[in-house]
């Protein structure tokens, strides 16, 4: 696996965090994670949220990312549908619809999604995105024996600006969209096809030249 992803201060890069890895974990504790409660004495969150649910996916699914691989085979491919909710239950879709976007895919338990998420969300709520491009947060992988749980209340904590789908117990959406490693962007362009893809911590500079690339 490539480790030479740049955080977010210039400092040496950390490594990414695979997917294949805890996937069994999530499967395994599908059947109790319908509903579970949230960080105790967080008097502001509900006193209830799912923190998976149900994901419909059409389309083909994007090749699953490869830091090594040059060129990215997803690149200027079609991305597949998203059909999900956030953790409201209010529903979330994530489509070619003529608007250029980002997806970001993230893991409550990543410690680089953790450095990685409270830096980009102050910067989108400053500084939002040109208009004709917009950003989605999946929260996917969830484990509620593993730091930092729940997702809903730590996303919540940081003011998290954009719409969040919430991904199914077998990560289907990450896996859709070819999730290797966390945490994952996936650049598109207006016209739906995936324009760039990185996993790993990024500076805000390179978010932000990555969002400019974006033909819209």
């Amino acid at each position: 696996m490539n480790e030479n992803a740049e955080t977010a201060k210039g400092t040496s890069a950390p490594r990414r965090i695979p997917l294949v890895a805890v996937i069994a974990a999530v499967v395994v504790i599908a059947g109790v994670l319908a509903v579970v409660l949230t960080r105790s004495g967080d008097e502001s969150a509900p006193a209830d949220v799912a923190q998976i649910r149900p994901v419909t996916v059409s389309g083909t699914p994007l090749p699953e990312y490869d830091a090594t691989a040059d060129p990215d085979p997803a690149v200027g491919r079609e991305i597949p549908t998203l059909s999900g909710e956030n953790f409201s239950g209010t529903p979330v879709r994530i489509a070619p619809n003529g608007k250029a976007k980002v997806v970001i895919f993230v893991a409550h338990w990543c410690p680089h999604c953790q450095r990685e998420v409270p830096i980009l969300a102050p910067d989108l709520r400053e500084e939002p995105l040109p208009t004709g491009v917009e950003a989605f947060a999946v929260s996917t992988a969830v484990n509620p024996q593993a730091p930092n749980f729940p997702p809903s209340a730590w996303l919540e904590s940081i003011d998290w600006p954009t719409p969040i789908l919430v991904d199914d117990a077998e990560g289907a959406a990450a896996g859709a969209y070819g999730l290797s490693s966390f945490p994952y962007f996936v650049f598109v362009n207006a016209d739906g096809t995936v324009s760039s893809r990185v996993s790993g911590e990024i500076p805000v500079t390179e978010f932000r030249s990555r969002i400019a690339a974006l033909e819209k």
